[in-house]
């Protein structure tokens, strides 16, 4: 490649001769041949591959100053650069929308859930609830009241308090005291039952 050549190309290409510009796209095409031959961008194919490299080095002509006299290693390098980018976002881009990465949304999630859900799981599930209404029958109005608002609706016990009039120290007694019997009144093979 003729350096002196190219320099006075990229001369005329700034001031928008046609000509110059085929002329500087001949002088850099085996170049930019041969790194779309050696390249493999997924998502990309190899004319698509040319392009970028074209478009980078029209992008080094008008941002050129011609007084540093090293275009063919600015526009070597910036076309270099410009598939390594490209092959670094291909594979970013893999890495989080690839064949590998299983996206669930709420309707594919439902679907893997329910499909999960064994026979034994659902009877264990209805002994669990039952044994926890049980338990809970057993239990004074007042108490269940709290249950109901403190477990069930997700209020605070602070909130209770303030409800129900009853002061907190009280409220914090009563959870204690009914986790308590819970828990003792509960027989559940190895397993724990949590209401907070």
């Amino acid at each position: 490649m003729n350096y002196k050549y190219v320099e006075n190309l990229v001369l005329l290409c700034k001031s928008d001769n046609e000509a110059a510009k085929e002329n500087l796209i001949s002088e850099f095409d085996p170049l930019i041949l041969n790194l779309c031959k050696k390249s493999f961008v997924s998502g990309y194919e190899f004319e698509d591959i040319k392009n970028e490299c074209y478009k980078a080095l029209f992008n080094c002509i008008k941002l050129y100053e011609p007084n540093k006299h090293r275009f063919v290693a600015y526009a070597t390098n910036a076309i270099q650069n410009s598939v390594k980018c490209l092959i670094r976002k291909s594979v970013r881009r893999q890495q989080t929308d690839g064949s590998k990465v299983v996206t669930f949304d709420a309707t594919l999630e439902s679907v893997t859930c329910y499909d999960m859900n064994f026979v034994e799981d659902i009877i264990y599930q209805k002994q669990v609830k039952s044994q926890i209404n049980s338990v809970i029958n057993t239990l004074t109005e007042e108490e269940k009241d709290l249950v109901k608002y403190i477990f069930y609706k997700g209020y605070s016990m602070k909130k209770y308090s303030d409800f129900s009039k009853i002061p907190y120290y009280k409220v914090f007694e009563m959870k204690t005291s009914i986790l308590a019997k819970l828990k003792s009144d509960l027989k559940i093979d190895k397993q724990c039952v949590f209401l907070n």
